[in-house]
């Protein structure tokens, strides 16, 4: 995953993150980088399309106390 501070955004630090993780896993032989929002972050999903991310599947966490 990836986050940046809301006032760095839309200043391509998250591309550039993107890209050097991508770059980073290909040297390290990964086909594949999985990234995840919660679902009512529009922001996030938006910015995870523009980098050319594509949405696999919506999914529910829980958890219970011990």
């Amino acid at each position: 995953g990836w986050y940046v501070e809301p006032e760095y955004r839309r200043q391509g630090v998250g591309r550039a993150l993107v890209e050097a993780s991508e770059r980073w896993g290909r040297d390290q032989g990964c086909t594949e980088f999985g990234s995840d929002a919660l679902i009512e972050n529009d922001v996030s999903a938006a910015a995870h399309a523009a980098l050319g991310f594509v949405e696999t599947a919506q999914i529910r966490c829980f958890k219970k106390n011990l």
